[in-house]
């Protein structure tokens, strides 16, 4: 059932599992140990490489320092596509493997989680499981999330995200798997990973994580087992991610973050997400630009748009994010949150706009160099209206967008994106 007929009849809202987990400086040194634990004999390792770092080399070589065996793949492209998920698949298969390790952020999780689906329906197309509980086999083979990012919470949710290739190459698809057989076996939050992760990049991934705390705490679905941990990674994140960004071997910051990051997946991973995420997802459908930054440049916009409905929950916001609102009306303080948010995003230096992104000044994106013809087209992000047609239709199919505070339409999310293209910051701040 999608969320918004879940919505209309029923009352009932359903709490999805959590993974085991281990947080804190030092828990990667137990992987090797802990998969022994779980039985795992043959592993397949799937990420995006990490170049420029030792830590898939240091991780694999603890493995088989404990008797694994490893086969590794290392082609996970941001935005993972089918494809990276279906060769894995064919390694999988090849190697005769009996477990998997995701390293990396979000892509190598979500990958990895998509495999494990496909895997456990022999093979089968990874696209096929797009949507809500779509596997029909609980059992498949246990994995262990090791994140290098405080950004996706992947390692802790129900969800993984993929970009379908195969599709019209004029309208590219990027779509959301909500799956309760996808939920990791072990997650491994260890903030010492994050010390190589570049500025820019530590930057757009903390604001995926004030979209995963933001968005669940105004969502329709008003879920209150996510409240309170939504508010509390707002809190964290406006108090570490400048610190995380500016000094990245600050353990403090980066520790910081690696909570907000956490448990603003557990937030949303029953409360809901909106149109920050499906903005997101429509960018990178069409250019391939990286997730949190296209959540950053949408996040200020669709507050602004969701506002009117939900002006005590952004007031709340303010609070979490260090503001006085001590005699304040509800709506003031909602507009200092977002004052507040769109101050954050200028300190840690992210694009403003979707047209002043390019391929060559921002970690992670890749313009004119994807596998579609589309992508090869698309060296630019031109901000016309043809594309915010495109991508406004693209984020009214996002599983998404039915948990958005206000409700949408292509006539009122289609100014949301055309201003996410082109319009000026300045014209949402009081």
């Amino acid at each position: 059932m999608q969320v918004d007929e879940l919505l209309k009849p029923f009352p009932i809202k359903e709490f999805h599992p959590f993974p085991r987990a281990l947080l804190g400086p030092g828990s990667h040194e137990m992987i090797g140990p802990e998969a022994l634990k779980l039985g795992f004999k043959k592993t397949l390792v799937m990420t995006s490489g990490l170049r420029g770092t030792d830590i898939v080399h240091k991780i694999v070589e603890s493995m088989r320092y404990h008797g694994l065996e490893v086969v590794v793949y290392d082609q996970v492209e941001s935005n993972p596509k089918d494809y990276n998920v279906m060769d894995s698949v064919a390694m999988y298969q090849e190697n005769h493997c009996d477990s998997f390790v995701s390293i990396g952020g979000g892509s190598s999780h979500d990958a990895c989680k998509g495999a494990r689906i496909s895997v456990a329906h022999d093979g089968r197309n990874v696209n096929e499981f797009e949507g809500f509980n779509k596997s029909e086999n609980p059992k498949n083979p246990p994995h262990i999330a090791v994140s290098t990012t405080a950004g996706t919470g992947s390692e802790t949710s129900w969800a993984y995200v993929i970009t379908d290739t195969t599709t019209d190459p004029g309208n590219p698809h990027k779509y959301v798997a909500f799956d309760d057989n996808s939920v990791t076996t072990l997650a491994v939050d260890d903030p010492v990973l994050y010390y190589d992760c570049p500025v820019d990049y530590t930057a757009q991934c903390g604001f995926d994580v004030l979209a995963h705390a933001s968005e669940p705490y105004v969502s329709r679905l008003n879920f209150q087992p996510s409240l309170g941990n939504a508010l509390h990674a707002i809190k964290l994140t406006a108090e570490n991610l400048r610190q995380a960004v500016w000094n990245g071997q600050d353990l403090p910051g980066r520790e910081g973050m690696m909570y907000a990051q956490y448990i603003a997946a557990q937030a949303f991973n029953s409360g809901g997400l909106g149109i920050i995420h499906s903005i997101s997802h429509a960018v990178s459908a069409f250019y391939d630009t990286h997730h949190g930054l296209n959540n950053a440049v949408a996040l200020p916009r669709v507050w602004a748009f969701n506002m009117p409905v939900a002006y005590k929950r952004f007031a709340d916001i303010a609070e979490a994010m260090g503001i006085d609102t001590h005699g304040m009306t509800d709506p003031q303080a909602a507009d200092a949150a977002l004052n507040a948010a769109i101050r954050l995003l200028r300190d840690v230096g992210i694009p403003e706009r979707f047209v002043d992104v390019n391929a060559d000044s921002y970690s992670k994106n890749r313009l004119g160099q994807g596998p579609t013809r589309f992508y090869e087209q698309a060296k630019e992000i031109k901000g016309d209206s043809g594309d915010v047609d495109r991508i406004t239709h693209h984020v009214l199919g996002d599983a998404c967008t039915p948990g958005n505070a206000k409700e949408c339409t292509f006539d009122t999310v289609r100014p949301v994106v055309e201003h996410c293209m082109t319009g000026d910051l300045d014209d949402l701040l009081t």
